[in-house]
């Protein structure tokens, strides 16, 4: 996945249906910028530097992959969607809707459209007080001052007044909280551990994931699969286990639930393919014996991809030892995925297929993506 940044993102409407103004700028601002962590309080404040109506502000806290231009260039693409004509003199005026970045996480950025921290925050009430609101302990990268330090200082005067209406955060239009557990499996290459990490990522869940690369046989087995592959089918018997039995059982009270790039049942896929039948047949009497009391997760998704885009997305994460992986041997893995999701009538299932989106480089194919999932 594209690292994320968190930013702070201040928003101000003082015509029309104001409030309207600030919930669609904020669902925008989701579904084309970033996913959306915290809202301040609504407060009203008077206008400053010109003859207008009073103001709405709040303050919002958003993670998001575009870089400090390419989000400038959103939002800005988001006033004029909503409304908002770009003035052509210096002087205040009012406006339908204005987005401001405050902080982009704690990095200093400056060009002739843009100044991050935003110059004049520390001296505007109306900006302090919902920051507060989300980030009192946020700490000015320039005044190294915290966000409640600065309000405290403020010479800004202004009357304020809170708003009893609250601003909707648009995720929680999509619902994890019925779920423990969620398991996010797939083929080699079909985005499995970065689905898992950003659902992680934005919905505050403990992450599980498969810890392969410290296989030693795996490398081997690509190379001579008939000689290596059950050497490395009960290698991951035996590693699965182990970190599925810590992880499950290890509760983490600040997370909402657990979801991993991995499901244990993989070991029966993919031994079916790579062993002979009688060692496939004991291997499984091994499974069942070792992970008879494993918990299954609430929700199993399946990623699926056609194996023109499994090959180039293993292509394009370089790892030497996938370099010669075989089609046919993509297609027995899938062919072998939904075999055995048919035959788990107990297991809550979604097969997803998404060989015509790419949820890592766009972010409404994620969008899509969860809402498939939550559907």
């Amino acid at each position: 996945m594209n690292p994320t940044k968190t930013v702070y993102i201040a928003l101000g409407s003082n015509k029309g249906h104001k409030l309207q103004y600030l919930q669609s700028a904020i669902d925008a601002i989701f579904k084309r910028v970033g996913v959306i962590h915290k809202i301040s309080k609504v407060y009203k404040t008077p206008a400053l530097g010109f003859e207008g109506d009073d103001f709405f502000n709040a303050c919002i806290k958003i993670d998001t992959a575009l870089k400090p231009k390419k989000l400038l260039k959103a939002l800005k693409h988001i006033e004029a969607d909503l409304g908002r004509v770009p003035k052509k003199t210096d002087s205040y005026e009012s406006r339908e809707i204005d987005l401001d970045i405050l902080f982009y996480d704690d990095e200093v950025f400056s060009d002739k459209h843009l100044v991050i921290p935003h110059p004049k925050l520390h001296q505007r009430r109306f900006v302090l007080q919902p920051l507060q609101d989300i980030a009192k302990d946020l700490k000015h990268p320039i005044l190294n001052q915290l966000v409640h330090d600065l309000l405290q200082a403020c010479d800004d005067d202004s009357e304020i007044e809170p708003i009893k209406i609250w601003l909707k955060n648009p995720k929680k239009h999509y619902d994890f909280s019925r779920f423990n557990f969620i398991a996010i499996e797939g083929n080699i290459g079909a985005g499995k551990t970065s689905l898992a990490t950003k659902i992680s990522q934005d919905f505050n869940a403990k992450l599980i994931l498969e810890r392969f690369a410290d296989n030693p046989f795996l490398p081997k087995f690509y190379k001579e699969p008939e000689r290596y592959a059950f050497t490395l089918e009960m290698s991951f018997l035996a590693d699965r286990y182990q970190q599925i039995s810590d992880d499950l059982s290890q509760l983490d009270l600040f997370k909402d639930f657990m979801v991993s790039d991995y499901d244990v049942h993989k070991s029966l896929v993919f031994s079916k393919v790579t062993l002979p039948e009688d060692e496939f047949r004991l291997y499984r009497k091994l499974f069942y014996q070792v992970y008879k009391d494993i918990a299954r997760p609430d929700l199993y998704v399946y990623l699926y991809q056609n194996t023109e885009r499994l090959q180039a997305n293993i292509k394009k994460r370089g790892r030497k030892y996938e370099e010669d992986i075989k089609d046919d041997y993509l297609e027995k893995i899938n062919a072998g995925y939904l075999e055995f999701l048919k035959s788990q009538t107990e297991l809550n299932v979604k097969i997803i297929d998404i060989s015509d989106r790419d949820f890592v480089k766009n972010y409404e194919d994620y969008l899509w993506l969860l809402s498939e999932i939550n559907s």
